[in-house]
């Protein structure tokens, strides 16, 4: 797909490939069907307004990139860490790895991915984790934090960042209305096709 940047998409493919190769293996290649996906969020990390402008990319908000298990999600949200200006760096954090961190220290966690120390997260694969009990009360931890995170995109436009395997439709079965509704104001949808081909 044409943009009007200034930058060449292609080579900057060519150079994420290279350095998937670096991170993952000889075997990491970015296929071709997936260029329309990649350019969207070479656009986006790249903070390129113009092209941002034509794929009706909002960077205010942060990024939901969503597909079938396999297609390469988790990767690509690593491989755009390299892309990204110092002013928006973003770590990524797997939802399993906090709900352990929920299991053994508490309530404090939902504080620590929130008010804490306030910074860009990428959650990694939401809804992987389960609803979880401490000291038998039982919490939907991921739902807590962003509902918090909403708050800090309202008053100090922190942004999020998720990857998930999960629909629209469930995620309001997991997480609820309100995450949903807030979710779809604080992020943009990339996404894609349901008939992704497992690439591992």
């Amino acid at each position: 797909m044409k943009t009007n940047s200034r930058y060449n998409y292609q080579e900057i493919i060519i150079w994420l490939e290279k350095k998937g190769a670096e991170l993952y293996g000889n075997h990491f290649k970015i296929q071709e069907t997936d260029h329309p996906i990649i350019y969207k969020l070479i656009a986006y990390f790249l903070r390129d307004e113009p092209s941002c402008l034509q794929y009706k990319i909002d960077l205010s908000k942060g990024i939901m990139l969503s597909g079938p298990v396999g297609c390469g999600k988790t990767s690509l949200m690593y491989l755009m860490k390299h892309l990204t200006p110092a002013t928006h760096k973003f770590s990524v954090k797997p939802c399993r790895d906090i709900s352990f961190e929920f299991i053994r220290d508490g309530y404090e966690i939902i504080h620590k991915y929130s008010k804490s120390s306030p910074k860009t997260i990428c959650f990694d694969d939401l809804g992987t984790e389960n609803n979880l009990k401490y000291f038998g009360n039982e919490c939907n931890v991921m739902a807590e934090i962003l509902l918090s995170r909403y708050d800090l995109f309202i008053t100090r436009k922190l942004q999020t960042h998720i990857t998930t395997n999960l629909s629209a439709s469930e995620i309001e079965e997991t997480y609820g209305n309100r995450v949903r509704s807030r979710l779809r104001s604080t992020l943009n949808l990339i996404a894609y096709d349901k008939d992704t081909k497992d690439k591992r």
